[in-house]
C-alpha cells in the first residue's frame, strides 16, 4: 500500500492505494466521480479519457500510485454554479451526444485540444479525437461543437 496526495477538480485527495489500482478504479470507486467510463480497459476506446497534469490519458492504463502531487480534470470538474462548461454546452446544441457513453472522453479530449491549439482545423480535431470512439452517433456532430467553441475565440484550459 502506499499513500498519494493528488488533485482531482481542484480538490485536494489523499488516499492510500494497492499498487494495482488504476486512475480509473480510484476515480470510480473511491471518489465518486463516475464520468469517466469503463470501456475496453485497454487504453482503444477513450471512454476513460481525464486530463493528466494538462494531457488527456486514458485512465484505464495509468497506475494511480504513481500520481502523488498530480493533477486530475475530469467531465465533473468541468462548468459550475454558473452553468456548463462552454464545450458541455457545445455538445448539447450540436447533438453531439446519444447514449453519452463516449460523450465524457469526447469533451475531455476537445478541452485538451482547445487548450493547445484554440483554432484547430477540422481535420486537426478529426485527428485529435481519433482515439475516441463513437458508436452511437459518428464522429460529424461532436466534430462540430468542438468547432463551434473554437470559432466562439474562448480561451480553453
Amino acid at each position: 500500500m502506499k499513500t498519494v496526495t493528488l488533485t482531482v477538480n481542484g480538490q485536494s485527495e489523499k488516499l492510500t492505494l494497492a499498487p494495482h489500482r488504476t486512475l480509473l478504479d480510484i476515480l470510480r470507486e473511491d471518489l465518486g466521480l463516475t464520468g469517466a467510463k469503463r470501456g475496453c480497459e485497454a487504453g482503444e476506446c477513450g471512454a476513460c479519457t481525464v486530463i493528466l497534469n494538462g494531457k488527456p490519458v486514458n485512465s484505464c492504463l495509468v497506475l494511480a500510485v504513481e500520481l502523488d502531487g498530480a493533477e486530475v480534470l475530469t467531465v465533473e470538474g468541468l462548468g459550475g454554479p454558473e452553468g456548463l462548461d462552454p464545450l458541455q454546452q457545445a455538445f448539447v446544441d450540436n447533438f453531439a451526444l446519444q447514449c453519452g457513453y463516449c460523450t465524457p472522453g469526447m469533451i475531455l479530449m476537445g478541452k485538451a485540444l482547445l487548450a493547445q491549439n484554440p483554432r484547430p482545423s477540422e481535420a486537426e480535431v478529426k485527428e485529435f479525437i481519433s482515439g475516441n470512439l463513437c458508436r452511437c452517433t459518428g464522429y460529424e456532430n461532436i466534430v462540430k461543437a468542438i468547432m463551434a467553441v473554437a470559432a466562439g475565440g474562448e480561451r480553453h484550459g
